[in-house]
């Protein structure tokens, strides 16, 4: 099944300045995401789709491919993943090159190893699945949470205000990391988390959004922590 990574960066982020390649341990943060893709050696191709020719050099740099820029469409706060993705593909089915599957990587995800998606890959493989996201529990069940009413609070969920956290079904959410999807079936529906989606299932300890400074210090700790530690599966 052919295959292409995907990784999108476009460069105005405005919470962390150029954070899509500001040092993250050492180097760039996107380089994370590049590298994990291209040692898995599973896809026919490891490309960049971004706005920025800063980004761009980075990302040739650590061997991944920009054969062509993000439409300035597409480059704006509001843009659309799915519509980004759709743009990429587009763009080389134009240049003779078609991908049964791909593979989106987050540009801020230093916690995408070569095991996890090899691993998301077989999942999609061997089930009839569209679509394989990376997601973790939430570790707190939010069916117990609070609410601003006014200046009082209220349950979220009155009916499992009192339950126990076990007697309650785990929920996930997507940890914002990699999805893989079958090309065929992204075109006929972009909703990827609710067209026949698996989840690939990731530790909490190996999870962090990354939004704001505070969210870049605790992710570095986090991977300093993994690499001290060599936790089984966990590889660069």
């Amino acid at each position: 099944m052919p295959k292409i990574a995907i990784i999108t960066a476009r460069g105005g982020s405005k919470r962390i300045p150029k954070k899509n390649i500001r040092q993250f341990c050492g180097k760039p943060i996107i380089a994370y995401s590049i590298e994990a893709a291209l040692v898995s050696g599973i896809f026919e191709t490891v490309m960049v789709s971004t706005d920025s020719m800063e980004i761009a050099d980075i990302a040739r740099s650590y061997g991944a491919d920009v054969p062509f820029m993000r439409s300035q469409e597409n480059s704006n706060d509001y843009a659309d993943t799915a519509d980004v993705l759709l743009e990429v593909l587009n763009e080389y089915n134009n240049r003779g090159r078609t991908f049964e599957a791909f593979c989106c990587i987050y540009p801020t995800a230093p916690f995408v190893t070569t095991e996890k998606l090899r691993e998301g890959y077989d999942m999609l493989l061997h089930s009839d699945a569209c679509n394989v996201v990376s997601m973790t529990p939430f570790s707190f069940p939010p069916q117990r949470g609070m609410v601003r009413q006014g200046e009082y609070l209220t349950p979220a969920d009155p009916v499992h205000i009192n339950s126990r956290s076990q007697d309650l079904p785990e929920i996930l959410h997507d940890c914002g990391q990699f999805y893989w999807c079958r090309t065929e079936a992204f075109y006929q529906n972009q909703d990827i988390l609710f067209h026949k989606t698996i989840p690939y299932l990731v530790p909490e300890a190996e999870v962090q959004d990354i939004d704001n400074e505070s969210d870049w210090e605790v992710a570095e700790i986090k991977y300093l922590y993994m690499l001290r530690k060599n936790a089984k599966g966990f590889s660069l």
